[in-house]
């Protein structure tokens, strides 16, 4: 807090993790771990998280062998900026008819108009029963996705999706989609640098995108199996570059048409969606990072011209590069004037 009163202009970013009875400890962890990290120039914490529970502060039980003991009650509500709520198997009621309790009702009454809204796997449910979601998209876990759909068919449900940003509510599949969706809303905020900086120190993926399937038919490769890692990282080398199809599929000494089979079955993505995902993210960070000219940008993210990188930013991010690179490079303290309604989608 030291940081905070020395620059009384400076306020982290309040996010508020509201734990529910039969709450997964590794979820609740994950908000705390993602946005616990990123820190500005000046080493001060850009964002501030705190647990609340629905009820006074105290044991709040998990799936586990054990509680944990939350310091505060709903009113902590009231003060965030994101409000995140994880998944839980003890929803009673709000999973098995889509209703609220009081004692949850009454919680949620404290969250202001205008505070972003999202939730880990099942945690989409309480946003659902709260009214939140109504004619909107939104996600879960695959395996909760038809559930959900036939409680909340006001909802338009994608069960295919790691997470949907739907603007200020954000949903997502579970577990490791948690981790995707935390990591996405630090980056929406600050940026692909801050953001690949916390995935770098939690040691996961820095990016993988929304709309990628939830369900990969082989995400670790059988050691039997040729995959694709070794063409994966080959195009990575050599982003500027044209890349054919054909010549991926060199590197692994496969068919067109095994090559194309095996990286969808590994990435959730075909070749094409993942060579556009890795060159808008190498855009994003010499946008970010670097004074080059849009048009070098473009030919070292391999778009080949300002028009096309342009497009596919604006399809990506719903900005054009000149307003990302305003953005995230526009100084400290200032807040991102973030697209809203953006959702994130296939490509």
């Amino acid at each position: 807090m030291a940081a905070i009163a020395a620059h009384p202009g400076f306020r982290p970013h309040r996010v508020v993790v509201l734990a529910l009875d039969g709450l997964l400890p590794f979820e609740l962890g994950i908000p705390h771990r993602i946005f616990g990290r990123p820190k500005d120039t000046r080493g001060r914490h850009l964002y501030e998280v705190v647990t609340c529970s629905i009820r006074p502060p105290g044991p709040v039980g998990t799936d586990a062998d054990f509680d944990i003991h939350v310091a505060h009650g709903p009113e902590a509500l009231a003060t965030a900026d994101t409000v995140i709520v994880p998944a839980s198997y003890e929803l009673g009621p709000v999973y098995e008819d889509g209703v609220l309790t009081a004692e949850l009702a009454a919680a949620l009454a404290h969250v202001r108009p205008g505070t972003r809204l999202a939730s880990i796997c099942t945690g989409v449910y309480v946003l659902a029963a709260a009214g939140r979601l109504d004619g909107r998209p939104a996600t879960t876990h695959w395996s909760d996705a038809e559930r959900l759909q036939r409680l909340f068919p006001q909802i338009a449900v994608d069960p295919d999706v790691l997470f949907i940003d739907d603007g200020d509510v954000l949903t997502s599949a579970g577990v490791a989609a948690g981790i995707d969706l935390c990591l996405h809303m630090v980056r929406s905020d600050h940026g692909a640098v801050v953001a690949n900086e916390v995935a770098r120190r939690t040691v996961v993926p820095p990016h993988r995108d929304g709309g990628q399937a939830q369900y990969i038919e082989r995400p670790v490769p059988d050691p039997q199996q040729a995959s694709t890692t070794t063409a994966r990282a080959w195009a990575l080398g050599r982003l500027h570059q044209p890349i054919q199809l054909r010549d991926m599929a060199a590197q692994e000494s496969m068919s067109v048409r095994t090559f194309t089979r095996r990286f969808r079955e590994e990435t959730g993505v075909s070749p094409g969606q993942w060579l556009t995902q890795q060159r808008v993210e190498r855009a994003r960070h010499l946008l970010e990072s670097t004074d080059l000219s849009v048009d070098q940008v473009a030919h070292d993210a391999g778009f080949g011209t300002a028009q096309s990188m342009r497009q596919h930013l604006q399809t990506a991010l719903g900005v054009t590069p000149t307003a990302y690179r305003r953005t995230f490079r526009a100084g400290e303290g200032k807040a991102p004037e973030v697209p809203q309604g953006t959702k994130t989608l296939r490509t």
